[in-house]
Order: structure tokens, then C-alpha cells, then sequence
């Protein structure tokens, strides 16, 4: 089990001793930290069926219904025999959790729209001085089973069951994959724009309906410039009858090099205009009141066919429309898509953009420095297996935080990609014509693994642009594998030469940003989801979620754990990781830094591991204290895949190598609070789990209010009928023994239905607020 000194937690937390002992006085518009030290815990722990160590000083609250619970003392061995799921967003007594808007709802003056589905991110833009009343921002970041039996990846035994479709929007959808299924599928990704208001007795956010600025950016927004184009796509301007389904001239523009030197060669022939912004997962905020939507999985391919092209060419454009994909169904083409979008929630008139010297990856979020006087600079995540963290410098400076001209800043600039060195510093590499290609070699990536295993997965994968002639190639575009078996004759050809000699302009680098990224020598790493800048010492936190490989590539296991390398049944678990990034420019816009780890996913029990698996998004609430939601995979939850037969998954702690179903000891996916200050700082304290299969997403303070989605629940599963699945799990106490609990959990969601008067009804992703009951000086906690 990991254990740190007080001396270190400060030093995490708050940059150095100094720092978190002055907090008073650092802290700008934030609570003092001083006064934090001597405040006690305010809420009681929600009891997860993990040990955790805070279990063993403080009382928890354990879940026993919907809306009923108990108290469990403090235990100096808290293991539970037994744990029984309940299908709620279950948060501690002193707290009360509501809804505030779900998948379907009709909040728009077009009575045919509605709210997408699987809210993700969410952004606050208050109207006026106060926090009562402002514009809501929420995510849609795909769609799964049961929104239909067609969604992308339904598992075969669930796709003829019941489907929540026709009960939540009032209509079905055709029984026969069409345009029509396919354009429901792409309205429903996204973003809404949502007025809401606590202007009530209950000081609770609700829905202003009447706003006329309420309104949807989704996946085919702007269909109608189809009709200009001068290829077979012409008619393509609607999927439906519907007002909703009709393609208009919403459409969104680019700015950066690849609106000026890619976007004029596209097969659309709609030069600089874009159809429709979707995949959207994370984002950002920004101080001058805009909203930056991540544009993530938009890989579309024959299973996963709700997306587009993204192989490019050397020029950056798309090698083609991928057979039976959504792009090839509206002929959209895949360059303009996997970017960092801008809205303005409250100025309708304001033309969402895509920014290109952000890159072109899978975006996961961005988290901004704008600072008077001083370069805008702007962090980001690639969340791919191998995904690289990123840094954007623009060229000109912010003079006010505040100024809506602040958004121009994003389009001249710089975008690096960081290198971690096993040292503990780094350095960023500018993705530029005339960086020099320097790529980390597959064994090197690997060395860690293949030292102690003998194998590695993928062979340490590392994929590179192809190129006609270039290592045995015969023709351009996509993504060449570089690994262990081929690097002695395929990697010279990549070496010591410019990114110029692999992209005909900068907007083509930019295009292709996670190739070109390999080529430099950025690092491969553990799927960056989420970072976060300190608000007193503007360190760069970063939740790296899986250190798995996968196909799209290799994290460096010199940096990341990449799998259990022993059979030792605490040995280290994979699970991803909590790190950071120090800066050694103060503005944060120098290309050298520092970077540590604090925590390792894993058991609780398990060598370093922090008792918490596949860490995502995080915030900071207003005393500077850190946030964050897991994302454990659905098919692991509870050690039970997804379907309707919820077969379990092997938990067997002797096991080497790739271990994603150890997740299933954790449970459903929750929501956990780590204290910078005080008597319980660095302590993983459990504040919150979601429904059944669900994921939790977008955490959002807005004074004393926690604004979050809930994501997906009852993904790939039959709506909760009532049929319980039981077994046992094999887990691992505090003192790295083994031990077995038996775990009961509903094979599928009804939430928020169940909350609502309807036991069995049907599941709906929703965003909702979190408050307490009894409000403590405009503080969450």
C-alpha cells in the first residue's frame, strides 16, 4: 500500500511546503488553505465495496436502498464479506443529489429537439453578477445500447431487447439500419445549450424553457451547405421528415493552418466549412466565457461505424470515405474532425470554431493559463493507448482574462508534445516543418515489460506515418507499425531527418498531430483524460486512465505501468495514475519541465496502488482541493461483462501482464476527493457512486453546487427487469492478503426512472447537482 510523508503531500499539492503553508495568502479568489487545515471532515465517506484506508479512521456511509443507507464505524480491517449494488447515485447523508436536465428532454423552441445523449462535460456560464442563473454547456459524446440495438458495439445477445428510444423521444426509430438511424445517431452527439436558473425555494438548478438561446450543436449541423457541393452528396441534406432532421446552415468554421492549407483541398469542396461537431467528450472553460468542446473517438471504422477517416495523406486529407461509416453516409470528411472546438453559450451570432493549432488527435479536455501581460498557454490529452500530452503557446498575449477577444489567440501559435525523460524532467517538442524526427524506439518503450516477462504486448507497438518508399511502403497515408520485430530495418528510415519530409504543409502536421508526435520523439503514454492547472501554483495535474497498450500503440513502461509484472498477488497493478507537471518557466510557455507521479491505480492493498483504478476527469473546488471520477470499462464492472447473460469476468490476483478485469473489485464507476491541506490531505476519500454501468463525467463547481454528468447507465445490458447477478471476488485486503466477497448487483439500470416512481423503468443519461443539505458559507465541502 502507498504511504507518503506530510512533507511529500504538500509538496504535491501545493508546490512546495511554502506554498501550502502560506495558501492564505496565494490564494486568489479561493478559500484560504490555512483556514482549511483546521477544519474537519464535513461529510461521511460513501462505503464502496473496496477497502480503502480512510475506512479505517472515519465512519462511512454504507447503501442499503434507493434514498436509505446506515453508518458503519471505523474498522481497523475494513472488509466487507458482502456488497449489494444499488442502481442510484448514492452520495453522503449530508448531501442530496437531483436532476437537472436527461437524454430526450424537450427544453428547446423547436418542440422536435432535444437533449443528446451520454452527457459528458459540462461548462458554466453565469449571466449576470451572480451564480443563480447562467447557460449549462453539456457533452454528447456517442450513443450505446439501449438508446438501440444499432448503436456501435451492442453486444449480439442484447440488440432484439427492448431499447429506451421509443419510450424517451416518442417515436422508434426504422427496424433497418438507414440514413435515418444514422443521422438520429450523429444529432444525438454533440453539445445542448442549456439555461438554467436556482432561483427557487429549494435553490436548485432548473430549466429555463423559455430561452430562446437554448438550442443544439450536434453531429450534422450545417447539412444544408451539402446542396453546394458538386459531387454525389448534393442531396444529401436531411435524414427524416422531421424539422430536426432537416440539414441547415448552422455549419461551423476552422481557423489555423489547416482551415488556410488543408481544408481548400478537401473532397467536400466546401473549402473552410464544416459539417457538425461530434465524438464530444471533455473540455474547458475559458475565463472569457466560452466553451471548449474535445472532439475524441471520431475513428470510424466497420464495427464502430458512428465516425470518420482518420488515416490522412501527406497533404493532411483523408485517404478516402471508410466503407460503412457515418462519413461516408453524409460524405464528411474525416480532416475536420478530432478537434478542439469553441462556442459561446450566450452569443448564438458567435460561429463555433475548430481551432487546428490544437492538433488534430482524440481529443480528451484542455486546461487553460490566460493570464494579463503574459502567452496564452493551453494543456491537453490524447486519450488513445500511446496518446501523447500536449502544449499549446499562442504568439500573441492575453491582455485581459476576461476579453471575448481572447479567442482569437487560438489561431497563431505553437503545439508541442512532451517527452518524459525516467529522470523526472521533460522537455516539449514543437510540432513544427523543421523539427527534427527523432522517434523513442519500440524496445526501448517496451524495456520494462520485456525485462520482466520476456514478452511485451504489441511488441511496444510504435505507429508512424506511411510513406511510398519509406521502410518497404508502397503507398502514403495512415499509420505504418514500428515494434520490436521490425525497428532494426524499419526505424532508420524515420530517423534524423524533418517532419517536412513526411508533410507537404503545417496544417498537414496538425491533421495527423498523434503520427507526426511519434515521428519528434513525444512520449507514447497511459491515456491522458484529464488535466487540471493548479490555482495557486499552476502545476499541471494529469489523470492518466489505463497503462494498458493497445492498438493504436505503446506507452513508455519506463514512465507508466503497463501491467503486472509479477505473479505476487499485491504486486502493482496497471490501473493508471495521478502525476503532474512543473513547469520550469514561470509563464509556463518554456520548453523544459519536471514531472512526478503521486498515485498508482490499483487496490488499495496492492504495492503503490491508491485504491482507486482508471482515474478521468478532475477539479479543483474553490479551496484548491483535487476531484476526480474513475472510468473503469463497462464490461468489467462488478466482475461481469455486458449483455444480457452477465457472464463474470476472471479475477485471479496470481495473474501477469494485461489485467483490465481487476477493476471489477472497484465496482460501478464514482466520484472521489483528495484534501491538499489539512489532517486528511492526500487521502482518497469516496464521495460519491453512480448507477449501475455507469459512467460519471464533467464535474463542474458552481459555488456550492456540484454539477455532473451521468453517463451511460445500463450500457450494453438489458433495461433492469428486476434479474440480480451474484458471485464472488476474489479482492485484496489492506495488508495485501486476499480475501472473498460476495457481490450482488442488477444486471442493468432503471436510473433515474427508479428515483422518479418507476422501479423498472427506463435508464437516461442525465446531468445533476449536488448540494448540501445544510449550506455551510457558499462552500461544497
Amino acid at each position: 500500500m502507498s504511504t507518503l510523508s506530510r512533507r511529500q503531500l504538500l509538496i504535491f499539492f501545493g508546490g512546495s511546503t511554502a506554498a501550502a503553508v502560506l495558501g492564505d495568502k496565494l490564494l486568489t479568489g479561493l478559500s484560504s488553505v490555512a483556514e482549511a487545515t483546521t477544519t474537519p471532515l464535513s461529510f461521511t465517506p460513501v462505503r464502496l465495496p473496496h477497502p480503502l484506508p480512510i475506512y479505517q479512521t472515519q465512519p462511512s456511509f454504507l447503501p442499503t436502498g434507493i434514498g436509505q443507507g446506515q453508518v458503519v464505524a471505523a474498522s481497523t480491517s475494513p472488509n466487507l464479506p458482502s456488497y449489494n449494488v444499488i442502481d442510484d447515485v448514492i452520495v453522503p447523508p449530508e448531501y442530496e443529489r437531483y436532476i437537472i436536465v436527461s437524454w430526450g428532454d424537450r427544453v428547446f423552441p423547436n418542440s422536435d429537439d432535444y437533449v443528446g445523449y451520454n452527457c459528458d462535460y459540462t461548462g458554466f456560464i453565469p449571466l449576470g453578477r451572480t451564480l443563480d442563473e447562467g447557460y449549462l454547456w453539456v457533452n454528447h459524446e456517442y450513443v450505446s445500447f439501449p438508446f438501440s440495438g444499432f448503436a456501435p458495439e451492442a453486444p449480439a445477445d442484447v440488440q432484439a431487447l427492448t431499447t429506451t428510444f421509443p419510450t424517451v423521444i416518442g417515436r422508434s426509430l426504422p427496424t433497418t439500419r438507414n440514413i435515418e438511424v444514422e443521422g438520429e445517431f450523429l444529432y444525438n452527439l454533440g453539445g445542448s445549450i442549456i439555461r438554467v436558473s436556482r432561483r427557487n425555494s429549494a435553490r436548485r438548478y432548473t430549466v429555463v424553457r423559455g430561452d430562446n438561446r437554448n438550442r443544439r450543436i450536434h453531429g450534422l449541423s450545417g447539412l444544408g451547405i451539402n446542396r453546394e457541393r458538386t459531387d454525389s452528396y448534393n442531396t444529401v441534406t436531411s435524414w427524416g421528415n422531421l424539422s430536426h432532421q432537416q440539414g441547415d446552415q448552422n455549419y461551423l468554421i476552422g481557423t489555423g493552418p489547416a482551415a488556410t492549407q488543408v481544408f481548400p483541398l478537401s473532397a467536400d469542396g466546401l473549402g473552410n466549412r464544416i459539417i457538425g461537431t461530434a465524438y464530444n467528450c471533455s473540455g474547458g472553460t475559458t475565463p472569457w466565457g466560452t466553451i471548449l468542446t474535445a472532439e475524441e473517438n471520431f475513428q470510424g471504422s466497420s464495427a464502430f461505424f458512428v465516425g470518420v477517416t482518420e488515416a490522412v495523406q501527406p497533404n493532411g486529407t483523408q485517404t478516402g470515405y471508410t466503407n460503412g461509416t457515418t462519413g461516408q453516409t453524409f460524405g464528411l470528411v474525416g480532416e475536420k474532425y478530432g478537434w478542439m472546438v469553441e462556442i459561446d453559450p450566450a452569443n448564438p451570432n458567435f460561429r463555433p470554431r475548430k481551432h487546428s493549432w490544437l492538433g488534430r488527435f482524440r481529443h480528451e479536455n484542455i486546461a487553460i493559463r490566460a493570464e494579463a501581460r503574459n502567452r496564452l498557454v493551453a494543456y491537453m490529452g490524447d486519450d488513445r493507448r500511446g496518446g501523447h500530452t500536449w502544449k499549446f503557446v499562442s504568439t500573441n498575449i492575453v491582455t485581459s482574462p476576461t476579453s471575448k477577444a481572447n479567442s482569437d489567440l487560438w489561431e497563431r501559435g505553437t503545439l508541442y508534445v512532451a517527452r518524459y525523460n525516467p529522470d523526472g524532467t521533460g522537455e516539449w517538442i514543437p510540432l513544427l516543418l523543421d523539427t527534427r524526427t527523432n522517434p523513442i524506439s519500440p524496445s526501448v518503450l517496451s524495456s520494462v515489460e520485456f525485462a520482466a516477462l520476456g514478452t511485451a504486448q504489441t511488441n511496444g507497438r510504435l505507429p508512424l506515418p506511411r510513406r511510398n518508399g519509406v521502410a518497404g511502403q508502397t503507398v502514403d497515408g495512415g499509420a505504418f507499425n514500428c515494434d520490436r520485430t521490425n525497428e532494426a530495418t524499419a526505424l532508420p528510415n524515420y530517423q534524423n531527418r524533418t517532419l517536412r519530409d513526411f508533410y507537404t504543409s503545417q496544417g498537414a502536421v496538425l491533421c495527423d498531430a498523434f503520427l507526426a508526435a511519434n515521428l519528434a520523439g513525444g512520449t507514447p503514454t497511459a491515456r491522458p483524460e484529464d488535466l487540471e492547472v493548479h490555482p495557486v501554483t499552476r502545476e499541471v495535474f494529469i489523470s492518466y486512465t489505463d497503462g494498458a497498450p493497445g492498438s493504436d500503440g505503446y506507452p513508455d513502461s519506463r514512465i507508466f505501468q503497463v501491467a503486472k509484472l509479477s505473479a505476487a498477488v499485491d504486486a502493482t497493478q496497471q490501473s493508471g495514475g495521478l502525476y503532474k507537471i512543473i513547469e520550469d518557466s514561470a509563464d509556463g510557455t518554456g520548453l523544459t519541465f519536471r514531472w512526478q507521479r503521486f498515485a498508482q491505480g490499483g487496490e488499495a492493498g496492492s504495492d503503490d496502488g491508491a485504491g482507486f483504478a482508471n482515474v478521468d476527469n478532475l477539479v479543483f473546488d474553490n479551496q484548491a482541493n483535487v476531484w476526480g471520477v474513475t472510468d473503469m470499462s463497462t464490461s468489467t464492472h462488478n466482475g461481469f461483462n455486458v449483455g444480457a447473460a452477465g457472464n463474470p469476468t476472471t479475477i485471479n490476483h496470481t495473474s501477469t501482464g494485461n489485467i483490465s478485469n481487476f477493476t471489477g473489485v472497484f465496482g460501478n464507476n464514482w466520484l472521489f476527493f483528495i484534501p491538499t491541506s489539512g489532517s486528511n490531505a492526500g487521502k482518497v476519500m469516496p464521495f460519491a457512486y453512480g448507477p449501475v454501468r455507469c459512467e460519471m463525467t464533467g464535474p463542474t463547481f458552481v459555488g456550492d453546487t456540484l454539477i455532473l454528468s451521468v453517463q451511460h447507465p445500463g450500457e450494453d445490458c438489458p433495461i433492469n427487469d428486476g434479474t440480480v447477478l451474484s458471485r464472488s471476488i476474489e479482492m485484496l485486503a489492506l495488508d495485501g492478503t486476499l480475501f472473498n466477497q460476495t457481490r450482488t448487483v442488477p444486471r442493468g439500470s432503471s436510473w433515474p426512472s427508479n428515483i422518479q416512481g418507476q422501479p423498472q423503468g427506463v435508464p437516461r443519461p442525465s446531468v445533476i447537482g449536488i448540494q448540501r443539505r445544510n449550506p455551510i458559507n457558499g462552500r461544497f465541502v
